[in-house]
This record gives structure tokens, sequence and C-alpha cells, in this order.
């Protein structure tokens, strides 16, 4: 549903683009793998398999110069530092107004990156907070994992979610105990929480 009210904010306001909708990371690579396109909107959360994350560098990979800005229902202090480490020109909430998204994008799209008062603040404190460093250390794969294990997720619902096996979870979480310093589950719930990691 807001996937398709963002769809017709955007055929209003560009009425000669060629807008298309894709539900998920596959469907989004497929597109970029065999159409050409000035810019993916995408988000964070998407199923099945690659994250959001990991289909931003995959993007960049295939097609370096295409630009990405990520509307999200995740709130930037969980994802935008990354997000935009990870290639994309631009990162808002979805509770950003529609005027906001239009000066993203056509900002994104004359080569510039789009990056509000929010996202730039997180992006000045990454570079000085230890909290963010030792975040850094973790894979994009480490980072969602720890996400979910935050929220109480087991290792086998977790390797559901974003389909891999239980042993890969296993080893994820094993890197994340030792990358982080935490000594039990209850450590790395606490700091998911207080981190804003589990929302």
């Amino acid at each position: 549903m807001i996937r398709e009210g963002i769809a017709k904010l955007l055929v209003k306001e560009y009425p000669f683009a060629e807008i298309c909708q894709v539900p998920d990371s596959e469907g989004t690579l497929e597109k970029v793998h065999n159409e050409n396109w000035d810019i993916v909107v995408t988000e964070i959360s998407m199923p099945p398999g690659n994250s959001g994350l990991e289909a931003i560098k995959e993007i960049r990979t295939v097609v370096p110069g295409l630009r990405i800005l990520v509307l999200s229902i995740c709130e930037p202090e969980q994802f935008a530092v990354r997000a935009m480490k990870a290639g994309a020109f631009g990162y808002l909430s979805k509770s950003a107004c529609s005027s906001e998204i239009f000066i993203a994008i056509n900002q994104i799209l004359s080569g510039k990156k789009y990056i509000n008062t929010e996202v730039a603040g997180l992006l000045a404190e990454s570079i000085s907070c230890d909290n963010q460093e030792s975040l850094e250390n973790l894979s994009n794969r480490e980072f969602e994992v720890l996400g979910l294990l935050g929220k109480g997720y087991t290792v086998s619902r977790i390797a559901s979610e974003i389909i891999l096996s239980s042993n890969t979870v296993s080893t994820f979480r094993s890197r994340i105990f030792e990358k982080m310093g935490f000594k039990n589950d209850l450590e790395l719930v606490r700091y998911a929480v207080d981190h804003h990691l589990a929302e």
C-alpha cells in the first residue's frame, strides 16, 4: 500500500517518466540487470534473501552509475550511515513529506547526493562515536542478524527470515559476539535496544 501510494505521487510529479513497482530485492536486481533506469527508490527491509543493504551494494557493482535513494520505514539512526556507505545517494524516512522526496530525487538525478540535516548529523557522529566504530566492524549481514537477535528472534527464525542456513546464522552470531565483546544474549539485546537496532 505504501509503495503504491509513493508510485502515485511519482506519476503525478513526473508524468512523462516510466515508473515501475517491484515488491522485493530479487525483482529489483532483475530489473537493474536487464533494463536501463535513471534512479532506484528502494527500501532497506525487503524480502526475500538479500537485505536492502546487500541489494544496494550489488546494484552499485552491476551498474556503478545508477543512482539510489533509500526511502525506508527504518529510522535513520538504524541504517542511514550504512546505506550511504553501501552506495546510496540519499536516505529518507517514509515519514518524509512528498516535497522532500521530490527534492531528493531531483538532486540525485542531477548527480549530487541528498543528505538532510538528520542524516548529516548521523554521518558526522559516526566518525567520532566509539560505539559506531564497533558497529562498523560488522558486515552488513552481521549487522542485520544483530538487529534480529535484538528482537529476540531465534537462530532458526532468523535463518527463515533472511533465507540462510541455521549454521550460517550461528556463524554470524558467533562473529557478532566476538567483534562486539558481548558476554551473553542479555548484553546483546540491551545493546540492540539502546542503539535502536531492534525496532
